[in-house]
């Protein structure tokens, strides 16, 4: 019904003010309903460590995909160790993962796991209570309590109900079947070219979706040196650090050496903490032991600058970016020969790697 104000009289329409001001209204109106349906969250403080948790959208229905956001902001000088990948979500199918790791403008640390998460089925479910852990490298303060290798922080549970699509009204009770269609002898020659001529065109129905599957997943892929070699070209595609931005550079470039070591080997580096993690990979057989120092060195040069904040100079900025590519190149796949397509295409960034060993900026910077 058009509201007493705005109903039109007789031989005359709606004026174009009055018009707009309707209009106005209703988005307006729209907006206040949007802002009444926020998402679920709860937060969860433990010392320097601030950790929240949302779930949206909070009245979801079967089927729609839920974003899940974990994230924890952390004082200068304390680690966070994340939770594991899918840890307390196995009643959940999750679609797809995005962790990241940045600074605030007042030095603080933001770590961040973005879930898409879709529920097999409907009615009321129970996001369950998520641990993180985090130790503390204040000077001055205990890093671990007495018994244990961390802090630990867990959040509160968040029930929510999921809609289904079927209507409360819709009936539960089932027809009868129904009765068999008879074929006329006639047609039956007929009938069977038809069902035999749809079987055999199933048949390669399936077979082409297959093979196209397959095709498509193969040139998806790309291997860990591939993903953490073009990781690496961006960033060093630019000049060198300086100030604020050296400890940036180094949380990225050491992001990019512990997600290669996870795709690559295997480790789930992003929840050990560096000591931790360098006692994992020293018994795996995959890593000798002139990578493994060569790996300890790169990592202690990076937690002195993002934890102890340590100014490095660029003479030690291009040797640490020298000791990532090297150990990024020196064990990769060997299946991944200078030949093909995917090693040739690293050139320039063999070419800016070879650049920082003689002491030039890297590429792109100013001399």
């Amino acid at each position: 019904m058009i509201p007493p104000t705005f109903a039109p009289t007789s031989g005359a329409g709606i004026p174009g003010q009055t018009r707009r001001l309707a209009r106005g209204a209703l988005l307006v109106g729209l907006c206040l309903v949007a802002r009444e349906a926020p998402a679920l969250e709860t937060r969860s403080v433990s010392g320097p460590v601030e950790v929240r948790v949302e779930l949206s959208p909070d009245e979801p229905v079967i089927g729609d995909p839920m974003i899940l956001h974990i994230e924890a902001l952390a004082e200068p000088g304390v680690e966070v160790l994340m939770p594991a990948f899918g840890e307390a979500l196995d009643r959940f199918r999750i679609v797809d993962f995005v962790p990241r790791e940045s600074l605030t403008p007042e030095g603080q640390t933001l770590h961040s796991q973005r879930y898409t998460l879709q529920s097999p089925s409907s009615g009321e479910h129970t996001l369950p209570p998520i641990l993180l852990e985090f130790v503390d490298h204040r000077p001055g303060q205990v890093a671990t309590p007495d018994d244990l290798d961390a802090y630990e922080i867990l959040t509160e549970s968040l029930p929510f109900q999921i809609a289904s699509v079927v209507p409360d009204s819709a009936s539960a009770d089932l027809s009868p079947p129904m009765e068999p269609l008879s074929l006329s002898r006639g047609n039956g020659v007929l009938w069977q070219w038809i069902l035999g001529g749809g079987f055999l065109l199933a048949l390669a129905s399936v077979f082409f979706v297959r093979t196209w599957r397959n095709w498509s997943a193969k040139a998806a892929v790309r291997t860990a040196w591939q993903m953490a070699d073009s990781e690496l070209q961006a960033l060093l595609s630019g000049p060198l650090p300086q100030g604020a931005n050296t400890s940036v550079f180094f949380v990225e470039l050491s992001g990019i050496v512990r997600r290669y070591l996870e795709n690559r080997f295997s480790v789930r580096s992003p929840e050990l903490t560096t000591e931790r993690f360098l006692e994992e990979v020293s018994g795996s057989p995959d890593l000798g032991r002139p990578h493994q120092l060569l790996l300890q060195e790169f990592l202690s040069q990076c937690d002195l600058v993002k934890f102890a904040h340590v100014v490095p100079s660029p003479d030690s900025v291009r040797e640490t970016i020298r000791k990532a590519r090297r150990f990024v190149d020196e064990t990769r796949d060997e299946t991944e020969t200078p030949g093909s397509p995917s090693v040739s295409s690293s050139s320039s960034s063999s070419s800016s790697s070879s650049s920082s060993e003689s002491g030039s900026p890297v590429e792109g910077s100013a001399p």
